[in-house]
């Protein structure tokens, strides 16, 4: 029998997999967008078994268990690790024609070199096969980032994070970047005011000053600012339901962070308000250092409000949220550009809806400074499949410069997430490849062609970030 994930596997065309195999395959992978833990870099953790590694922190596997009927104590319950992956063995066939399916392949495939499908039938061979590999030295967190060839990490990191870790990794290399990214989203989340006046006293505490006044605020962001550059941050990310850009005074901004900070919630107008300064003042802070500063909109979270109670935030119950965006965000954007204060910028958006809506905003702003200044970031979340992937680049090519796309991340919390960059550099080579195929790309420019798939691959991302 032949094997699934085989050598062309997506590759539909000789063009494509000439572009693949000749270009792509063999780059390093910067990652400069995900959620891995810097801490478990740092100590080089070793993973209990294949379910520590792989079930542990995946919403995307949880979703899908739940769906098939699988019961919490096997999803973020206290299940035996055999029987969570037993569940999961069972749940995979369900998933074809689901990404989990290719990346669950892929994954076995690239980590493990298992060649057979996941199933009942072979859950048991799997898991010991796994396990016993985990064992043995290459497993470790610092061993799978050098498996799978990846140049930098980007961390997502608060402000009042003290970013040891990333110290402590940086004074002990292993080959691979390890760097922080500034996500100040708890700044300006003034909904619940108790918690966000425990906030301020934490980052006043990290900045080493007193946070009277909104000013102040600013103030310590910018000292914190100031440190994360010291550590080698050069992104800021920001998780938004949509743009903020309403009207507003320094004294409203002022009685507004005064009245949340003694007790009282603010009304719907003052917390826009206060939203729109606060992104406006970290936007400006990003211009200033020359950081590239990402957005990334359209989710709402944490709906099933049980599990939340029960288990906590990112347990997989997040939904594409249906908001307007345009015209706060042309208003967000146009504002900076006036002042010379627009940084570098990914857009991001959940919803499909709004794809050519934010790519189309985006293009208002290119200065001609930089070459793709201003992008579309991407397929993120529920959009980072097959599909996705490929009406975000359609639509980027439409509408934009696909050569100058920065390319893919893997917005994880897993060490094998990685496969993920292969997935993405399949598809945009079948993609490219079937035009070549097909008369819409000439076949005589193929030396530019192929330098477009490496610059998207990874060279764009090397050089807009700096890296």
């Amino acid at each position: 029998m032949s094997r699934f994930i085989h050598d062309d596997f997506m590759l539909t065309n000789e063009a494509a997999r000439s572009l693949y195999h000749e270009n792509a395959e063999g780059l390093p992978i910067i990652d400069y967008h995900c959620h891995l833990n810097p801490q478990q870099i740092a100590e080089d953790i070793r993973f209990r078994d294949i379910s520590d590694l792989w079930l542990s922190g995946d919403h995307y596997k949880w979703r899908a268990l739940r769906a098939n009927g699988v019961a919490e104590k096997y999803v973020t319950g206290d299940a035996p690790a055999w029987e969570k992956f037993e569940k999961w063995a069972e749940t995979v066939p369900y998933t074809m024609r689901n990404p989990l399916y290719h990346w669950t392949h892929i994954e076995l495939m690239r980590t493990f070199g298992i060649e057979k499908t996941l199933s009942p039938a072979t859950a048991r061979e799997i898991f010991e096969e796994c396990n016993s590999m985990l064992a043995q030295p290459g497993f470790s967190a610092k061993g799978l980032i050098r498996k799978f060839n990846v140049e930098a990490i980007c961390t997502t990191d608060d402000p009042v994070d003290d970013l040891r870790w990333h110290k402590k990794i940086a004074e002990e290399p292993f080959g691979t970047k390890v760097l922080p990214t500034w996500r100040p989203d708890k700044a300006i989340a003034i909904e619940n005011p108790a918690a966000y006046k425990d906030y301020v006293e934490k980052l006043g505490e990290a900045a080493d000053m007193e946070i009277r006044t909104y000013s102040d605020m600013v103030e310590a962001l910018r000292k914190r600012h100031l440190y994360f550059e010291m550590a080698g941050c050069r992104l800021s990310d920001h998780g938004l339901d949509t743009f903020h850009a309403a009207d507003y005074t320094e004294s409203e901004i002022e009685a507004i962070f005064s009245k949340v900070m003694s007790g009282q919630a603010p009304d719907a107008e003052e917390l826009e308000k206060f939203r729109s300064a606060g992104l406006h003042d970290l936007a400006v802070m990003d211009a200033e250092s020359g950081w590239a500063q990402q957005f990334h909109m359209g989710v709402i979270r944490n709906n099933r409000s049980s599990l939340m109670r029960s288990f906590g935030p990112d347990a997989g119950t997040d939904s594409i949220l249906d908001l307007q965006c345009a015209e706060a965000g042309n208003r967000f954007f146009d504002r900076l550009d006036s002042e010379g204060k627009l940084a570098k910028t990914i857009l991001y958006c959940l919803n499909p809806k709004d794809v050519e809506t934010v790519i189309t905003m985006a293009y208002n702003f290119n200065d001609g400074s930089i070459p793709g200044k201003m992008q579309y970031g991407s397929g993120w979340w529920f959009l980072d499949q097959e599909d996705g992937m490929r009406k975000q680049m359609n639509a980027l090519s439409v509408l934009g410069l696909l050569p100058r796309f920065v390319g893919m991340l893997t917005d994880s919390r897993s060490f094998v997430s990685y496969t993920r960059h292969e997935y993405f550099r399949r598809i945009l080579c079948d993609l490219i490849g079937a035009d070549i195929e097909n008369g819409k790309l000439p076949s005589g420019e193929m030396e530019r062609i192929s330098q477009m798939v490496k610059d998207i691959s990874y060279y764009n991302a090397k050089n807009y970030f700096n890296f």
